[in-house]
């Protein structure tokens, strides 16, 4: 793990997890939240229809935006250019409470696999996956596509308390 001293990160962290406090639990899944940095776009598990988990649904709510809201959100970082959504995310840093998933029992693609599609430049964890449903392989996949994966530390027990919400505790 790597020791982040920059309260920044951690800050970013905390706006993942207002996120997956937000999420309806349930005791079959993980209650998750996602802040994209570069592009402000957040998510969190089972917001969108369809068992969605948290990176997929930040990166469908920036993909669904007009190119009016993008423009806007484009000037809010002084930036020139006319960025498409594709250049603009292989800029972004992804903060999420728990490990992107390897493995959806629903058979819907992996946020891992959306995540490097996306050509994100860096993962930004609060907590590795636990084994209760799969054995999650998320960050591994990220750093063997050239994607740098950053553990922070300090708030593993928040981001895990948030995301076993609904849960017996194991």
């Amino acid at each position: 793990m790597v020791d982040m001293s920059d309260d920044v990160h951690l800050d970013l962290l905390r706006l993942a997890l207002i996120e997956a406090n937000r999420c309806e639990p349930t005791p079959t899944a993980f209650c998750v939240g996602c802040w994209q940095a570069l592009i402000l776009s957040s998510g969190y598990s089972r917001e969108l229809r369809g068992n969605t988990h948290a990176e997929a649904n930040a990166l469908a709510k920036l993909r669904a935006l007009t190119p009016a809201e993008f423009s806007k959100q484009l000037a809010s970082f002084d930036t020139t250019s006319e960025m498409t959504v594709d250049e603009l995310l292989r800029q972004a840093d992804v903060y999420t409470t728990m490990e992107p998933c390897s493995v959806r029992t629903s058979g819907l693609a992996p946020c891992a696999d959306a995540l490097i599609t996306a050509g994100i430049r860096r993962c930004f964890i609060g907590v590795g996956e636990p084994d209760d449903f799969v054995q999650c392989e998320g960050a591994r996949k990220l750093k063997d596509a050239g994607i740098e994966v950053i553990w922070l530390r300090g708030m593993e027990d928040e981001c895990l308390a948030a995301a076993r919400r609904g849960h017996d505790v194991k």
